[in-house]
């Protein structure tokens, strides 16, 4: 039985790349790190938005939207709605790509959708303390867990009820955090 071998351990420019890369010493195989997609939704009800607690690390404890990685052989708006489940066992429906956030220091792209519940009722799946619906003034800002989250819900207000606008972005000094 021969020894594992070791895999990606270089660092190194790869032939024809412009950027160091982890390498395998003996076959050459090149491993890319690129950003993870986070998927996710501000999903208004009644004039509320829905909001979960979240029961895992990081940011236990804080408000945040539903949201999640995507994953392998799913849709962007496959995700958001996968998402809402998981985390508030809500059936949404996405209207409109809402933002999309650019967080290098974390190496995550975020898509935030705007949506609405698609069938009555919500409740804390496994990755929420709990689930509640917030007005804009009881919105615990304090409490949240990203500064994305904060992002998306302004984003949401600002654009209300429009059918048409152009989705948003970081804004203004946020590139780098998130």
């Amino acid at each position: 039985m021969s020894a594992p071998r070791p895999g990606p351990s270089l660092r190194a420019i790869p032939e024809g790349d412009t950027r160091e890369r982890l390498i395998c010493g003996d076959c050459g195989f090149v491993q890319y790190e690129n950003p993870k997609i986070v998927v996710g939704s501000v999903v208004h009800v009644e004039g509320k938005v829905l909001m979960c607690r979240r029961a895992i690390e990081p940011s236990r404890g804080l408000w945040t939207l539903p949201a999640g990685y995507m994953e392998l052989g799913e849709t962007a708006i496959e995700g958001a709605r996968r998402e809402a489940w998981e985390e508030a066992r809500a059936d949404i429906a996405i209207d409109a790509l809402l933002a999309v956030y650019n967080i290098p220091r974390i190496g995550q792209v975020q898509l935030i959708w705007r949506a609405r519940l698609a069938t009555p009722g919500y409740s804390a799946g496994p990755e929420s303390l709990e689930v509640a619906l917030f007005g804009w003034d009881e919105i615990p800002w304090t409490e949240t867990a990203f500064p994305s989250v904060r992002w998306a819900l302004r984003h949401a207000r600002e654009v209300g009820d429009r059918a048409e606008f152009a989705p948003r972005g970081n804004p203004e000094g946020e590139a780098a955090s998130g």
